[in-house]
């Protein structure tokens, strides 16, 4: 028994080294001046699937959203083992909220078709809000398990499939049973991702999307199996309404970028005295 799994994973800023430079005069995120990394929790949804795959056959499918330099991600998988990986670029698609990529990955997973588990991270540190994945099962009808730690069991009754999940409620842990095909957001407590592949990187490091090389460079890395799959909108039949801006409700009004420039520290007394004295601080403040 086999499981096809599709991991969503994403190209993101890395905000832990954030510089002067992260923001534009308009007060939005200079994403150009950034550099990129493996969105965290997405490394370990792959690690996920690439272990039911080592446990119990099946295959291992990524799918990216995002602009050309986001093939990155789609190698790294690629060096760890993944069997096929595609990247979804198309200028339309530039401003989606996580309700249009939701919309637009849903499409994606459709038009890949054949699976069994899709996995995301349980959210993205570009903007920590949770809600693709969970957004996903929705357009697609899945039933979802959020907070995964571990895929316990998987049996198949009479070609019906079904997993066991552990996932973290915060002050412990439960078991579901879920019908497959399903969808799971993955913690980075489920694993420890497992280290790039010597012989992997040496077999892709070369790897690219269409995008990145001319059209006989390209016809010569299909021949050889390392052309990345590049697809646009039109390719996974996008309603163009609910991608991009057009699809995207949420409006950013502003980021600003938050400087602590008080020094030292202001002793409260352990009174009722002195905790009205911080709070009426902090209110005046406006931190309150």
């Amino acid at each position: 028994m086999g499981l096809n799994c599709i991991v969503c994973v994403k190209q993101v800023p890395d905000t832990a080294n954030v510089t002067s430079d992260a923001m534009t005069p308009e007060g939005t995120v200079n994403r150009s001046a950034l550099p990129t990394i493996f969105n965290p929790e997405d490394l370990h949804a792959l690690e996920t699937a690439l272990e039911i795959r080592d446990r119990w056959g099946g295959s291992v499918t990524v799918v990216s959203m995002g602009p050309p330099k986001a093939a990155d991600v789609l190698r790294a998988c690629l060096f760890r083992g993944a069997d096929r990986a595609i990247l979804l670029t198309d200028r339309r698609a530039a401003a989606s909220d996580t309700l249009a990529t939701s919309y637009i990955l849903a499409q994606a997973v459709k038009t890949i078709g054949n699976y069994d588990l899709v996995l995301c991270g349980r959210q993205a540190i570009d903007g920590d809000t949770a809600q693709t994945g969970p957004q996903i099962a929705e357009k697609l009808a899945l039933p979802q398990v959020t907070y995964l730690e571990a895929i316990e069991s998987v049996k198949d009754t009479n070609g019906e499939k079904s997993a066991r999940i552990k996932r973290n409620v915060g002050n412990g842990w439960e078991l579901v049973d879920v019908s497959l095909p399903a969808l799971a957001t993955v913690l980075d407590t489920a694993n420890e991702p497992r280290p790039l592949a010597a012989k992997k990187v040496m077999r892709f490091k070369h790897a690219a999307i269409p995008a990145e090389v001319d059209e006989a460079k390209a016809e010569e890395l299909r021949e050889e199996n390392l052309l990345i799959e590049q697809w646009t909108l039109d390719d996974i039949n996008a309603d163009l309404d609910r991608c991009g801006l057009a699809g995207s409700p949420t409006k950013v009004y502003r980021v600003e970028s938050i400087v602590l420039t008080k020094e030292g520290f202001t002793p409260v007394e352990p009174t009722e005295e002195g905790i009205s004295k911080l709070i009426q601080e902090l209110v005046s403040e406006r931190t309150l």
